[in-house]
């Protein structure tokens, strides 16, 4: 080697020795929480100590949303940074079966997240991170599982929405056997702590999206019995087997701080924790909720509050001051730009927009307004619509007969007074927004069934469909 060039490799490597290192980047996804099951977010039920001690070291965003009432195309939109209704992934995977006697036939769409998209692993390898997707997964079948979307790791990610049990043997990838008394939810938490310790000397990025706590409720015998002796027989929430599962999930994150504080890691993590959807209240014939995302109105399958509104806590140490509130509107496909911008990498073309200027309290995002477009029956009694917010205002159209609501939510965040009469023009303004933005990301929407038959159309539909309120 020249002299020259001996010098300048010396160079590089003491330029590369004194550079600080990367943050490491830790996702956690809960299924289905809602946006009041956490102590931390107002329930007097459910116990959440290290979630709640997570939000005091952080930031707890009080107005985030999930991309999408149901579970898959959140979890595209987390992973791409993109809306569901761009990517043509607008419902959960595969989808209920159309209802030959339903007002509308819903469109097609993807069953799988497209090869070609980039995903927030993809982004991050040319940095250098090793990555893992722990959990479920539930963006498309073997061809396109974790692995073969730029994750080194991919441990009980399948195309299944839930597991068939919490209680083991396991038969998932990279996650099999076990006994009867062994959890599901505790066995992830082994295994990300497992993936932390074998890479505790190179930037990572861990993906943690739990079953919990998705159906099948299953939960603990402990502290099913713990939570029984908590119940309130006139609570909202009062489920003890949920609340057990909850609790699982918050033991997890306990001991997975614990070891990154025990390996020197804490202060270099970034810790994210979210839900891909409101909280589930009712599915088939069950009669009891299963959770109450009171004040907010409805739950998972719906565009009201309660179906979109969800938990979000970012730690980001020494950056983000500890016990901050963030009450910007944000949602789900801002999480993509907001792990780059921390890993310093660059992106493509994205809906969402990085959390980073709120993160660290130097100024907005330079957003419009927040989109959601669900062209399906949901198994939770929603029907097709789309919504925007804009500001403290948010309208919901209903595609079955083109029905308005409008709501200012800093007054009325129960969605209990229709403005539409009252404002309409804000509403006019509004519904032009929706209509224009599903024509710029290229929405699919639902078409007329000839077959429609009034008699017989509410019979495929389950759920509790909320009443509509009165207009004002």
């Amino acid at each position: 080697m020249r002299r020259r060039d001996f010098l300048a490799a010396v160079a590089g490597a003491r330029l590369l020795a004194a550079a600080p290192a990367r943050w490491n980047l830790i996702l956690i996804v809960s299924d289905d929480l809602g946006w009041t099951d956490l102590a931390c977010y107002g329930s007097q039920f459910y116990e959440t100590p290290n979630l709640d001690r997570l939000a005091r070291e952080g930031m707890r965003f009080t107005n985030a949303y999930a991309a999408c009432p149901v579970c898959s195309p959140t979890r595209a939109a987390l992973m791409t940074g993109k809306y569901p209704a761009r990517l043509g992934l607008t419902d959960w995977i595969p989808g209920r079966k159309q209802w030959p006697t339903a007002r509308l036939l819903t469109p097609p769409f993807q069953q799988q997240l497209p090869l070609q998209e980039v995903t927030i692993a993809e982004a991050l390898k040319p940095a250098g991170y090793t990555s893992a997707s722990i959990g479920k997964w539930h963006l498309g079948g073997p061809e396109f599982w974790p692995e073969k979307q730029g994750f080194d790791l991919n441990v009980a990610g399948t195309e299944r929405g839930s597991p068939k049990s919490y209680f083991g043997p396991f038969d998932l990838p990279n996650l099999s056997g076990g006994s009867p008394e062994d959890y599901l939810t505790d066995r992830l938490t082994d295994e990300a702590i497992r993936f932390i310790e074998a890479n505790r000397s190179r930037p990572f990025f861990l993906y943690l999206p739990h079953f919990a706590v998705h159906i099948p409720l299953q939960a603990k015998p402990a502290a099913i019995e713990k939570y029984r002796a908590k119940v309130r027989p006139e609570a909202a929430q009062r489920d003890p087997v949920y609340a057990a599962m909850i609790e699982s999930m918050d033991e997890g994150v306990g001991r997975l701080m614990k070891r990154l504080e025990e390996l020197g890691l804490a202060e270099r993590t970034v810790v994210i924790f979210t839900s891909d959807n409101g909280g589930l209240i009712f599915e088939g014939s069950r009669k009891v909720p299963v959770t109450s995302n009171h004040p907010l109105r409805a739950g998972k399958g719906h565009l009201y509050e309660g179906g979109i509104r969800v938990p979000l806590i970012v730690r980001w140490p020494g950056v983000t001051p500890a016990g901050s509130i963030c009450d910007y509107p944000v949602s789900s496909q801002d999480i993509f730009p907001t792990l780059a911008e921390m890993a310093g990498v660059k992106t493509g073309k994205v809906d969402g927009l990085s959390l980073c200027p709120l993160l660290r309290q130097r100024g907005k995002l330079r957003r419009e307004a927040l989109y959601w477009h669900y062209p399906h029956y949901s198994n939770q009694g929603g029907v097709p619509g789309g919504a925007v917010r804009a500001g403290d205002w948010k309208l919901i159209e209903f595609y079955e007969d083109g029905r308005l609501e409008l709501y200012n939510l800093r007054e009325d965040v129960a969605e209990k007074r229709n403005l539409v009469r009252k404002f309409p023009q804000k509403a006019a303004e509004l519904h032009a927004m929706l209509r224009r933005w599903r024509q710029q990301v290229g929405a699919r929407m639902p078409q007329k069934n000839p077959n429609y038959d009034p008699a017989k159309a509410d019979q495929g539909l389950t759920g509790a469909e909320p009443p509509t309120p009165p207009v004002q």
